[in-house]
Formats: structure tokens, C-alpha cells, sequence
């Protein structure tokens, strides 16, 4: 019926699918992720139409590009401070040997 047929466009319509971003649009997002962890409107408009992409799509891109790289920055700041660590540990051992 008509009316089963309109719930199904509707329910079709509410699964939007990930955009899959070709590489060049990567790069460019790469590139300006480089220079500037934040987009201002204008610039992330001017952006969007560069990259033939709309400015919600560019704008959820930098969250999550922002969430990766803090992840990876905590895990590096982890794994510095548990080098500083185990060079302490190494420095402390040596100096009581040598007593």
C-alpha cells in the first residue's frame, strides 16, 4: 500500500550512509588540520566549497580529527613520562650500586 511504501522512504531517508572522502579531500582536511585545530565559519564555508563537501560534513570531520589527535598526544605524553620513569629508576639503581 501507499501508506507502507511512504513509511519505508521515510525510514530510508533517516539511514544516511558515512560519506567516504576521497583523498585529495583528505589531504586538503590534513593540510588545514596542520595549520589550525579550529575552523571559523568563513573559513570552513570556504573550505566546504573548495572540497565540494558541505560545512556540517567538514565541521564533524575536525571533531573527529581533534579527538584522534588528543588521543594520540595523551598517549604520547604517557609514554614519555613512563620513559622519564624507568630512566629515573635506572639512574637511582646505579647511583645505590656505586655507594
Amino acid at each position: 500500500s501507499s501508506l507502507e511504501q511512504n513509511t519505508l522512504d521515510k525510514d530510508l531517508k533517516r539511514k544516511s550512509s558515512r560519506p567516504t572522502f576521497t583523498g585529495h579531500q583528505i589531504f586538503a582536511l590534513e593540510k588545514m588540520f596542520e595549520q589550525t585545530k579550529y575552523l571559523a565559519g568563513p573559513e570552513r564555508a570556504r573550505l566546504a566549497y573548495s572540497l565540494g563537501m558541505s560545512e556540517s560534513q567538514v565541521k564533524v570531520w575536525f571533531q573527529n580529527r581533534r579527538t584522534k589527535w588528543r588521543k594520540k598526544h595523551a598517549a604520547e605524553v604517557v609514554g614519555s613520562k613512563r620513559k622519564q620513569d624507568r630512566e629515573s629508576l635506572i639512574t637511582a639503581d646505579s647511583n645505590s650500586n656505586s655507594d
